[in-house]
């Protein structure tokens, strides 16, 4: 199974195609169109209409501040059954001094979470760079208390987690407990210049780390950093295409995040990579974008 997604669903650039924006002024040969919802879409309106072109998104919100119960209701009822959330766990959890003290604010936050229903997908643990493999021990502390029955991925930071023998430790702690472990690849933010390195760095800061492509349990949890030329992701997104082949012909449950320093072109991207898998497995049509020869939404032919 295959969700794909942004980072969030709530960004006023896609409902201003045509406008003058940063992005097209920064990036006017960038191959890709960044007409995500119609002219002047009211923000009500962008969880739903966001569900009905992609199927899933990262909660990257929910890191700086819990909803309501009735918000998350509200999140709930706005989507399809098929649509997937994968909320990016508190920093107040995550950024804690001690991870396994955390017992009670982690608890009440899955709690919350739960209120998706069957929208709820892996919730996302994004360990801060200063977790070093000495506090593995707080990890498998955490995950001993953490609640069996909802999905979660954990993504690492500090670069030991990945040499050997510290990434083999860490995954047989993540696959014991049957825990994912993030995948980033923030390749396509040094193509360039060093100029245009420094440019997106600031704008998109993420780690420069390796891209192990290891999966830890039964889905596989994968975020891309693309740039905003097609170019440039257009080998590295025939990659992943192929590595998604494999996954999902092995049976596993693929949740692809599609991230840009100028998050105008991150829907596009997921398009284009969606696109690319499809070309290696039958899968049917996005419904975006326009122009598609299928316009029925995805989620009701899709699973």
């Amino acid at each position: 199974m295959l969700y794909i997604g942004c980072p969030m669903w709530g960004y006023k650039g896609w409902s201003q195609a045509g406008k003058s924006n940063e992005a097209l002024e920064a990036y006017p040969d960038a191959g890709y169109r960044v007409d995500f919802f119609p002219p002047r879409t009211a923000s009500s309106e962008f969880l739903r209409l966001y569900s009905q072109r992609l199927t899933c998104v990262e909660g990257n919100t929910m890191f700086y501040a819990t909803p309501s119960a009735e918000t998350v209701a509200h999140w709930a009822q706005e989507t399809p059954e098929t649509f997937r959330f994968c909320p990016k766990v508190s920093r107040n959890v995550s950024h804690a001094a001690r991870l396994e003290t955390t017992r009670a604010e982690t608890l009440a936050f899955v709690e919350r979470m739960r209120g998706l229903g069957t929208r709820l997908g892996p919730l996302f643990l994004q360990l801060p760079p200063t977790f070093a493999p000495a506090y593995l021990e707080q990890l498998h502390m955490f995950l001993e208390f953490w609640p069996k029955d909802v999905h979660l991925a954990v993504e690492v930071r500090h670069s030991a987690f990945f040499a050997e023998p510290v990434a083999s430790e860490l995954n047989a702690l993540l696959s014991n407990y049957g825990v994912g472990r993030v995948i980033m690849d923030t390749r396509p933010l040094r193509v360039g210049s060093t100029k245009e390195h420094q440019l997106l760095q600031a704008r998109e800061r993420k780690p420069h780390l390796p891209v192990p492509m290891v999966v830890t349990t039964d889905f596989a949890f994968v975020r891309y950093i693309g740039h905003p030329r097609r170019a440039v992701n257009a080998p590295l997104l025939t990659e992943w295409a192929q590595q998604a082949e494999q996954w999902l012909t092995q049976g596993r449950t693929l949740y692809l995040f599609c991230h840009c320093p100028y998050e105008d072109y991150s829907p596009a991207i997921c398009a284009d990579l969606y696109q690319r898998i499809r070309e290696l497995l039958p899968l049917p049509p996005l419904p975006w974008p326009p122009g598609s020869s299928d316009t029925q939404p995805i989620q009701e032919r899709l699973f």
